[in-house]
């Protein structure tokens, strides 16, 4: 961990990030905060920092690849590939309407930019092994990541992927897991009006980390909005491209982080903020008055 970089740009690019993904939401009427708020820190990341991309060529053959498998985190993905250049700040305001790029979930036919469409979850790890292991075959120098949600694991798909990528050899696949410990119905426990589920982390007192490494997954467990510890995780799974094993990035996170009132809400999974709270997101977020 190197404790003495400065890692200001990308905290405030993360600022710029929550508030351009709630207002959009808000502007739209429909849309997510929880999920992009916790995913937030490690796009900006990995958009700004860690993968080789080139917004101005979007299909550039050697760029890294990323995958947002939990595509209803959609909007952190634009608003960081905005931010990056990817597309011009001013689309977003188009964000989950008719005949837009920008969908409510990612549409490879629509975004340059976009590696695959998400949506249906538990599908991005699978397309991910499918890239890097073509890129052996091809000996291309390339490294995917996935981003995968807490919730999206209870997939079966995810675990036949998890299971196959150690058996290929992909050192140059990286998952990452958003956990961050909030679903927005969770397990239903009991049918009646007062208990439609237990939204509790669906994964509490289970070891994650250790089913991963006897999967034969390289793992790095990280605070994920902590910029100390993104970096070097991102930075390391890369690194290790040529090596035979994937590796898993599990980043604990807070649904919602950013602002005092979304974090570790449920209610804020697909709420749409009000003018009135946008006024208060942006002082904590620290972004102009005139941007409200």
């Amino acid at each position: 961990m190197n404790t003495n970089a400065d890692y200001s740009e990308l905290e405030n690019l993360a600022r710029q990030g929550r508030w351009l993904a709630i207002s959009t939401v808000a502007g739209s009427g429909a849309g997510h905060v929880g999920g992009p708020f916790s995913a937030m820190d490690i796009l900006v990341a990995l958009y700004f920092r860690v993968m080789k991309v080139r917004p101005e060529e979007p299909k550039w053959p050697e760029r890294d690849r990323f995958i947002l498998s939990k595509g209803h985190s959609s909007i952190g993905q634009y608003a960081v590939m905005a931010l990056r250049g990817f597309l011009p700040i001013e689309e977003l305001k188009t964000f989950d309407k008719g005949g837009s790029r920008l969908q409510g979930h990612p549409d490879v036919t629509r975004l340059p930019g976009l590696e695959t469409s998400t949506g249906s979850l538990g599908q991005g790890l699978s397309v991910g092994v499918g890239m890097a292991l073509g890129a052996r075959m091809r000996r291309e120098k390339f490294h995917t990541f996935v981003m995968i949600g807490d919730g999206e694991l209870q997939e079966g798909m995810v675990w036949e992927a998890l299971h196959i990528a150690p058996r290929y050899q992909l050192g140059n696949l990286t998952a990452i897991l958003d956990w961050n410990g909030l679903q927005q119905f969770g397990w239903v426990l009991a049918i009646n009006e007062q208990h439609r589920g237990d939204r509790r982390d669906p994964w509490s007192r289970i070891d994650l980390r250790g089913i991963f490494e006897k999967l034969g997954w390289r793992c790095l467990e990280i605070n994920g909005h902590d910029f100390s510890e993104i970096i070097p995780a991102l930075e390391s799974a890369k690194a290790a491209s040529d090596s035979d094993q994937p590796t898993m990035i599990v980043a604990h996170t807070i649904k919602g982080k950013g602002v005092h009132f979304t974090e570790g809400k449920h209610e804020w999974h697909s709420k749409v903020a009000t003018k009135e709270e946008l006024s208060i997101v942006a002082n904590e977020l620290g972004i102009a008055e005139s941007a409200v």
